[in-house]
């Protein structure tokens, strides 16, 4: 049973808070109220750290819930000569500080990994998404204890170090004993008998909870980048909780490709568009429709690439530059039979005159066709010719002995 509550109350937790939330709580009381950020709350920066240097010890800690701050005046801290100094707030952040300490080992939970899905016009315009999550909370009824309040959770076989000793008799006056890890506990260290252990929880001191998380697409941002959320993982007893990463996956879009800040579309033209000159229509992602025109005399040749400046993906963290529309254009001929034999002529005279090629008699005059690709039936009975070791037999080889003289 807690005396008094006092330090509790200055940090705002509950008597039965874990190290995890006494240590958040400093935290966020820190940095309000550090003289260097507020120099008129240096007595109250004072008491709040006088607190959390009791109650982040547990031998201090547990003296102050027995008998209270007078407990700690009267023993607790004679050795030492009262509270040391205000603990500085880089001290606990960075765990440096002009004080003596040991290495500091922060045990973190792991690192959840989920994939959002995502379309090329989440990412051009912008988005907000919603995530729903399950994860382990630590349980409000117990407060992760795993047993009711004030219940000693320490495991009575290996009293809480998690390792017991096993004894083997070896012989008469030999005994070999092995240490390993505790069958009661499992190596936990604590243990709460089946009648105390918390209803909600089941002794388990987390319970499954789930998290809707708000994810904010800015314009710009790219496929496979990471969108990380501190502390939102798996919460545990003794750990602080472990980061959820969020990855994009863009869906392939029926229409656009994306190369860095660039956009890449694929447009078809007529034969007659690509000599004459050519106007289109192409809906941006963000549905505005561009009237692309190329002027006219200006050739467009199968496969030649333009592009539109300031027409493309929004620069991620600068959205008001934006890369290029840039358009692969294919020129699609006319079919075979499209215009009159008697018309090629006069067709032909709108083009720059070019040197005409005189049948001699030493040529012979063939005429092209449309190919076909056929399959190779030579190379068949090729690969059917071909000797492989072991698809005869030698008669010389059966039947022969070895004679011995």
């Amino acid at each position: 049973m807690v005396k008094e509550t006092g330090y509790y109350d200055l940090l705002g937790v509950k008597p039965y808070a874990t190290m995890e939330e006494i240590k958040r709580a400093y935290r966020r009381l820190a940095l309000r109220y550090h003289p260097d950020k507020n120099p008129s709350e240096g007595e109250r920066f004072k008491q709040i750290s006088q607190a959390y240097e009791v109650l982040s010890d547990p031998s201090k800690r547990s003296l102050y819930d027995r008998g209270g701050e007078r407990a700690m005046k009267e023993g607790g801290t004679a050795g030492r000569g009262g509270f040391g100094p205000p603990m500085d707030i880089f001290d606990l952040f960075f765990g440096g500080g002009g004080r003596a300490q040991g290495p500091r080992v922060e045990r973190r939970g792991k690192t959840a990994v989920h994939l959002l899905t995502v379309t090329l016009e989440d990412l051009y315009n912008g988005a907000t998404r919603k995530l729903s999550l399950q994860k382990n909370v630590l349980c409000r009824s117990c407060g992760g204890r795993g047993g009711r309040e004030g219940l000693d959770v320490r495991c009575p076989k290996c009293h809480g170090s998690g390792m017991e000793v096993i004894v083997h008799q070896l012989g008469p006056n030999m005994v070999h004993h092995i240490q390993a890890m505790c069958s009661q506990c499992q190596g936990q260290g604590e243990w709460v008998r089946p009648l105390d252990r918390c209803l909600t929880c089941n002794g388990r001191k987390v319970i499954r909870e789930k998290k809707i998380l708000t994810v904010h697409l800015d314009k710009g941002m790219a496929d496979r980048q990471k969108i990380t959320f501190h502390q939102e993982g798996d919460q545990a007893p003794g750990f602080e909780p472990g980061d959820i990463v969020i990855v994009l996956d863009q869906k392939p879009h029926p229409v656009f490709q994306r190369s860095g800040s660039d956009l890449i579309v694929r447009r078809e033209v007529p034969l007659v568009d690509a000599l004459c000159g050519c106007k289109q229509v192409i809906r941006t992602l963000d549905n505005r429709r561009l009237l692309v025109s190329s002027r006219p005399g200006c050739v467009i040749k199968p496969g030649d690439i333009r592009c539109i400046p300031n027409e493309g993906m929004p620069v991620y963290r600068s959205p008001s530059q934006k890369g290029r529309l840039v358009i692969h254009f294919e020129v699609k001929f006319p079919e075979p039979g499209w215009l009159p034999p008697h018309q090629l002529r006069q067709f032909q005279s709108f083009f720059p005159r070019h040197e005409e090629v005189m049948a001699t008699e030493d040529m012979e005059e063939v005429e092209l066709r449309e190919y076909f690709p056929q399959p190779d039936f030579s190379s068949r009975r090729f690969q059917s010719e071909i000797y492989h070791e072991g698809d005869f037999e030698d008669p010389l080889r059966h039947n022969v002995q070895c004679q011995t003289s």
